[in-house]
């Protein structure tokens, strides 16, 4: 655990701050949350705006850019006289005489100048209106930009990264959402009733604590019909992961509920006649907000894994629709990796994904101690 001095701090300025001012002035010391913060805001910004991060349609298939490899920005051309701005140059296949193997190389005769906040293809913003405003454009439809290369079957890879981050990375949230919710229920009722109540719902989470969780996510998604609408099988998906999420968040808030309902506040509480609800909800569960927010945040990243393994395996998330596990499956032979090895870039993007959320839920949580102030 990494300790987080706040001595610096003014004492007039500690001595009257709230417990979300302490946890924030400890979170910005720890240096690679604050990181994590910033990758995992950017991500999730772009998951937001999928459409206007592409640069060009994720559904579209082009036969004569099969496994078509990545190509390079520019910023400054001294091939065709000097001058600077982003440009790209279109590829040229050749074929090797002895092995017949595909090289790509570039024509630096033909330049294409990059236009940002230009005009490509037409894509929906939260189902409100359509747009084809981009980030990056490419004018030449001829030639497209491939910045991580081609699938086989000729589909922009970068462009399917990042429309495969709305779902990867929602329904890592939802799924948690969930979880949650059950977690925070059915934890609550226990540590705060106790008796026949807490034996009962204790039984319960070792129950599901005790099941082989992968074994588990795998019969439940195989049960699911194939020809499910996209929506229908994400919703199902979700759920599942939810199912099996939920007990571990349920005992860290059973503990605490223990902890707290013989505490002087709760018990003053009880005197003046507050209902059991209010007490749960106004008094009880915001002292230890910080704590069930760092946990949410360390258990994002497992439901992110969790969706890429089922999609990876064909059990999950199914084409057309897009998500990083869906993505994976091209690469799921020696073969294609050896002729295509920009197929594994959607990988990389559930690693620095799940790097980010996991230290950013390492500085919450050691922001949120207060055994390490």
């Amino acid at each position: 655990m990494v300790d987080i001095p706040i001595t610096n701090i003014q004492p007039d300025r500690a001595a009257v701050a709230s417990q979300w001012q302490l946890i924030w002035w400890a979170f910005r010391r720890h240096r690679l949350a604050m990181v994590a913060l910033v990758v995992t805001v950017l991500m999730y910004i772009v998951a937001l705006l999928p459409g206007f991060f592409a640069i060009n349609d994720p559904y579209l298939q082009n036969a004569r850019a099969t496994f078509h490899p990545p190509q390079k920005l520019h910023l400054i051309d001294t091939e065709n006289g000097f001058s600077f701005g982003p440009h790209y140059y279109p590829m040229k296949l050749t074929r090797d005489p002895e092995t017949l193997a595909a090289i790509y190389k570039e024509d630096t005769t033909k330049r294409v100048d990059v236009q940002f906040f230009g005009r490509g293809y037409e894509y929906s913003v939260f189902g409100l209106f359509k747009t084809n405003i981009h980030l990056i454009a490419s004018p030449d439809k001829t030639t497209p930009l491939l910045l991580f290369g081609a699938d086989r079957l000729g589909r922009d890879v970068f462009s399917r990264t990042v429309q495969g981050s709305q779902i990867s990375l929602s329904i890592g949230l939802v799924g948690v959402f969930f979880s949650l919710m059950l977690g925070i229920v059915l934890g609550g009722i226990s540590g705060y009733y106790g008796g026949r109540i807490d034996f009962f719902l204790q039984r319960v989470i070792d129950f599901v604590l005790s099941l082989p969780t992968i074994p588990i996510w795998l019969a439940m998604a195989a049960a699911l019909p194939q020809d499910w609408p996209a929506t229908l099988q994400y919703m199902m998906i979700t759920i599942i992961l939810s199912l099996t999420g939920w007990a571990q968040l349920a005992r860290v808030v059973r503990g605490r509920f223990l902890s707290l309902r013989t505490e002087e506040f709760v018990a003053a509480a009880r005197l003046d006649g507050v209902r059991e609800r209010r007490i749960i909800f106004r008094h009880m569960l915001p002292s230890f907000a910080s704590h069930i927010i760092a946990s949410i945040t360390l258990a994002v990243p497992a439901m992110i894994l969790a969706e890429t393994s089922l999609s990876f395996l064909g059990l999950g998330l199914q084409p057309p629709t897009i998500s990083w596990g869906v993505l994976l499956r091209e690469a799921q032979n020696i073969r294609s990796i050896a002729t295509a090895p920009w197929l594994f870039m959607p990988g990389c993007a559930v690693v620095v994904a799940v790097m980010a959320l996991n230290l950013l839920g390492d500085g919450l949580r050691d922001a949120a101690d207060p055994y390490n102030k």
